[in-house]
C-alpha cells in the first residue's frame, strides 16, 4: 500500500500548554521548537495516520524567564537530563466529520504513559507554491503527576501552588514530504 510523508511546518504550527496558579488563574505556556512526522496510508485519507512529535524542552516559554529556568530544573521537566517531549501514535480513529481521536504513547521526563488527544482536521489545501498541507488542531488533558512534574510548594492555606491538570494544545500544519524525507527526521 503507497503512503504518503508529511513534516511539520513549524512556522505555522504552534504547541501551548495551561496550568492552574493559585487556584486564582491560569499560566499560558507554549514550546516553541518542536518537529514531527506523519505518515498516511492512502492518498486523501488520514484514518489510520502516524505520528511522531519532538519536543525540545529548552524551548519552554511562559513570557517569564525566571520562571522558564524553573521549570527546566529538576524540579519540573529537568532539561539536562531529558531534554525532549517524545509522542508516538498508536492508533489514530475518526469519529464523525473532521474528528478525529488520536491515542499514543508521551514520554516527559523518561516517563511513557498512554494518552489520547481529540483531533479537529482543519482541511487540506495547496499553497501558492503548490505545497500540499494539512492542518490540525490537537487538545487534550494530562495530569503533571503521572510524569513526575511535582510542585512541592502549598499556598497558606494548604492548597496546590499549580493544579494537577495540564491542557495541551497544539495547532499543527504537515506539508506533504513526497521525497519520504520524513524517514529521516
Amino acid at each position: 500500500m503507497a503512503t504518503r510523508h508529511w513534516v511539520i511546518d513549524p512556522a505555522h504550527s504552534e504547541v501551548q500548554f495551561k496550568i492552574r496558579h493559585l487556584v486564582i488563574s491560569t499560566i499560558t505556556g507554549s514550546f516553541n521548537v518542536f518537529s514531527g512526522t506523519m505518515v498516511t496510508p492512502e492518498h486523501d485519507n488520514f484514518r489510520d495516520a502516524y505520528f511522531t512529535i519532538a519536543i525540545d524542552v529548552y524551548s519552554i516559554d511562559t513570557n517569564n524567564r525566571d520562571r522558564d529556568e524553573h521549570l527546566k530544573s529538576p524540579d519540573f521537566f529537568n532539561a539536562d537530563a531529558f531534554p525532549t517531549i517524545n509522542f508516538l501514535s498508536t492508533a489514530f480513529t475518526h469519529l464523525r466529520g473532521d474528528e478525529y481521536r488520536l491515542a499514543g504513547e508521551l514520554t516527559i521526563r523518561g516517563i511513557t504513559r498512554p494518552v489520547t488527544f481529540d483531533v479537529l482536521f482543519g482541511g487540506q489545501a495547496k499553497d501558492g507554491f503548490g505545497i500540499n498541507r494539512a492542518g490540525f488542531e490537537i487538545t487534550g488533558e494530562v495530569n503533571r503527576n503521572d510524569f513526575g512534574l511535582h510542585a512541592p510548594d502549598v499556598t497558606e492555606a494548604g492548597g496546590l501552588v499549580l493544579g494537577e491538570t495540564i491542557k495541551l494544545y497544539a495547532n499543527v500544519q504537515f506539508i506533504n514530504d513526497p521525497d519520504n524525507k520524513a524517514d529521516n527526521y
